[in-house]
């Protein structure tokens, strides 16, 4: 089966509108308060402080960190609310991260936020995992088929989730399986797109 049908008969005749990510979402770049030192605290009221270590490659969100700035320095960083995506700019875009808190991001984040009204997160996660970011085309199904693509591709995270405890071999080959069938089902048909 060809590609093309295969996404036809994922979809079932949805209508699919290409947006560049950045008409849909507010992406932007993180910020850090300098000179950094100066706002890191241990004090209750500090912002969690979210930096490369507070991630995990089996992770979707970021639940914690192990650092917080002042409030003053928040207002110097980009401040980030439960839901926005963050995903690393420093070297080469990284995989994408679901905020599961609200805290502050520094330069070597960009955030990805103001989507929720056009773009289901567990869809926009998904897609973002298989390719990356602010120009990039993004197939808006309609809410329904999101959902239904975002149930599909939970099944094939649980999936390979639970095999991440021994057979690393059976972990590999069902990670690169996962990894076909993801871009299989977000490799929507390309509108033409005006440079």
């Amino acid at each position: 089966m060809s590609m093309l049908s295969f996404m036809e008969k994922l979809l079932d005749g949805a209508e699919v509108e290409w947006k560049m990510l950045g008409e849909v979402a507010k992406v932007q770049r993180g910020a850090s308060p300098r000179p950094i030192l100066q706002y890191i605290t241990d004090d209750n009221d500090g912002v969690p402080w979210i930096k490369i270590g507070d991630t995990s490659i089996g992770s979707k969100y970021v639940y914690k960190t192990t650092q917080k700035i002042t409030t003053e320095g928040a207002k110097k960083s980009r401040i980030l609310k439960k839901g926005d995506f963050i995903i690393s700019n420093s070297m080469s875009f990284g995989r994408p991260y679901i905020f599961n808190i609200e805290g502050a991001i520094h330069d070597g984040w960009a955030s990805i936020s103001e989507f929720e009204e056009i773009l289901n997160p567990d869809f926009l996660y998904h897609y973002l995992s298989s390719n990356n970011l602010a120009k990039l085309l993004i197939p808006i199904p309609v809410p329904e088929e999101q959902a239904r693509i975002v149930a599909i591709l939970d099944k094939f995270d649980t999936l390979t989730t639970s095999l991440t405890e021994g057979l690393p071999r059976e972990i590999e080959l069902r990670k690169k399986q996962y990894e076909y069938y993801r871009d299989l089902l977000l490799s929507f048909p390309r509108a033409e797109v005006e440079a």
